[in-house]
């Protein structure tokens, strides 16, 4: 009997420390930016990271005077920085985010930087929003403004209304608005923020790159990698996510989330969850406009120019890595590093499994079946059974899922703004993907 009690016991410990395990995404958009859907509204996006198992999720354009309302009649604090819908119909917490656009020249060369910054309160946002009024910027025009500032004196600007904000330089290696982008981006952080630089601590890998490409490079070893899925719609929201663990739902603040990023403490911050890299649209060299695209070896072959038309190829993150760094990323010890799992939505591998199209009615459908009968969309792609998931779905379904948790799928890879291509059942030129550091048992 009491050997039954103890199992109880183990068995509620357990359920308690899986319910501390959040898993957050802070950087979304809303319905006003541009090129993003009518249907990001908070309350939609709180069902929608429900379904999908994400705990915390970014407001996004808080800059934007409408959405800004919207936040302020939806939302409520729940603990200091985190917020809730006001009805407490959703499990949502929300964080205030939002991403802006730097485009400057700076030190000979016009930069165009995307930024994620992040405020405490309601009250510090209308603040930072006042000054940017009165700097004369115009935040009606879109959800993710473009200041004519650097990245540097956009920070400083923050940093005077209230030291408790933050910035997370955006989707870093993007060629054209990445911090560290091959067009308009900066060699260092040191470079761009000079005596500011400690106060970026975090820089977000983006789709097209993943931690282990970032272990690389030196200048990174003390910066803590963030994964997000910078949404432009419901379906996108979670694609790339980051795992937490707090001790108690009161420990869940804005402060402590801010603490857990800048120490990189392991214990906290379990492990980001990634797109596959080169399924992003900017991982390789490329030229769309020819379907053409290749590695950093035969850019440098072709001497940068697309062998088609022979017009510069766009180049990609992959080659941006490659091109500053100075070590192999085993050199720097694993045990150091945050992990990383890597999975393919739910949705592509339902439509590759139908053969059909992401957004059809079949996968529509057979999604919500699985959600209903299993659990969120997290919970399906990184731990359910194999034989749970079949009863909820197909064997085939259950297969697709087995392939992509061991990285037994195949990438054609992103170029020039082009996503790359996920197939799960490929059996020509089928690449197994390996990953370092995957084991977190």
């Amino acid at each position: 009997m009491g050997l039954q009690k103890q199992d109880i016991l183990s068995e509620k410990i357990e359920i308690m420390k899986n319910k501390m395990k959040k898993i957050l995404d802070l950087h979304i958009h809303s319905k006003y930016s541009r090129a993003c859907s009518k249907e990001l509204e908070l309350p939609q996006i709180a069902k929608a990271c429900e379904e999908r198992g994400i705990d915390i999720v970014v407001t996004g354009d808080f800059t934007h005077p409408l959405w800004f309302d919207h936040i302020k009649k939806n939302l409520i604090e729940d603990t200091p920085g985190i917020y809730k819908l006001k009805d407490d119909s959703s499990t949502t917490r929300f964080l205030l985010g939002t991403e802006i656009a730097s485009i400057k020249k700076h030190k000979g060369k016009t930069r165009r930087i995307h930024l994620c910054l992040y405020a405490p309160s309601i009250e510090v946002v209308e603040k930072f929003n006042a000054t940017l009024n009165e700097n004369g910027f115009n935040l009606k025009a879109d959800g993710r403004p473009i200041l004519g500032m650097t990245s540097k004196d956009i920070l400083q600007m923050m940093l005077s209304v209230d030291e408790r904000m933050v910035m997370i330089p955006a989707h870093a290696w993007t060629p054209w608005f990445g911090i560290f982008g091959s067009n308009g981006g900066y060699d260092s952080l040191e470079e761009a923020f000079e005596e500011l630089a400690p106060h970026i601590f975090a820089v977000e890998t983006g789709l097209s790159s993943d931690p282990q490409m970032n272990w690389q490079w030196k200048e990174l070893d003390t910066i803590t990698l963030v994964s997000n899925s910078d949404a432009h719609s419901l379906q996108k929201l979670g694609r790339e996510a980051n795992v937490f663990n707090f001790q108690n739902e009161k420990d869940i603040t804005y402060e402590n989330i801010v603490k857990i990023l800048q120490t990189g403490d392991k214990k906290q911050f379990q492990h980001t969850i990634e797109f596959y890299p080169e399924e992003g649209k900017y991982h390789a060299d490329g030229h769309r406009d020819c379907q053409f695209y290749c590695d950093p070896k035969e850019t440098k072959k072709y001497k940068g120019l697309c062998p088609k038309c022979k017009k510069p190829l766009v180049i990609g993150v992959l080659n941006r890595v490659n091109e500053l760094s100075e070590r192999n990323p085993s050199e720097k010890k694993t045990e150091e590093r945050i992990p990383y799992k890597s999975i393919v939505p739910l949705p592509e591998i339902l439509a590759d499994v139908f053969s059909c199209g992401v957004g059809t009615k079949k996968v529509k459908e057979m999604y919500s079946q699985m959600i209903k009968k299993i659990g969120n969309e997290f919970f399906i792609l990184n731990d359910a059974t194999l034989e749970s998931i079949e009863q909820g779905s197909t064997k085939e379904i259950r297969n697709a899922i087995e392939r992509m948790r061991s990285g037994n799928i195949y990438v054609r890879p992103g170029y020039d703004g082009e996503f790359g291509v996920v197939k799960i059942f490929e059996e020509n030129n089928r690449k197994n993907i390996q990953q370092l550091n995957l084991d977190l048992e």
